[in-house]
């Protein structure tokens, strides 16, 4: 199964990757760790950037969103939604941005 996924442009720039969009060939279950373990492995250099090294845990300036939904809190263990689990629609990996 081709999981896609939308990286923001900086994330992109640095694993050198042309198009907005990448397509990952995913087993079941589909879940964001199975998602960020399978870009970490396609794109070395991005191993750190989505996730903490040492906890795993999401980058606080990252945001993981499905169906137009923020998915960002749920457990990076959970299943994703159908239609992103099947390739239909893209899970969105969204820049936050900070200032005063």
């Amino acid at each position: 199964m081709l999981i896609r996924v939308e990286l923001p442009q900086h994330l992109r720039q640095l694993a050198g990757i042309p198009t907005h969009e990448l397509s990952l060939p995913l087993a079941p279950p589909i879940t964001l760790n199975a998602i960020l373990d399978a870009i970490e492995a396609a794109y070395p250099a991005l191993r750190g950037t989505i996730r903490d090294h040492h906890t795993q845990q999401r980058r606080p300036f990252l945001r993981f969103f499905a169906e137009m939904e923020d998915i960002s809190q749920l457990p990076l263990d959970a299943p994703l939604p159908t239609s992103v689990a099947e390739g239909r629609e893209p899970l969105l990996i969204i820049a936050g941005i900070a200032g005063g």
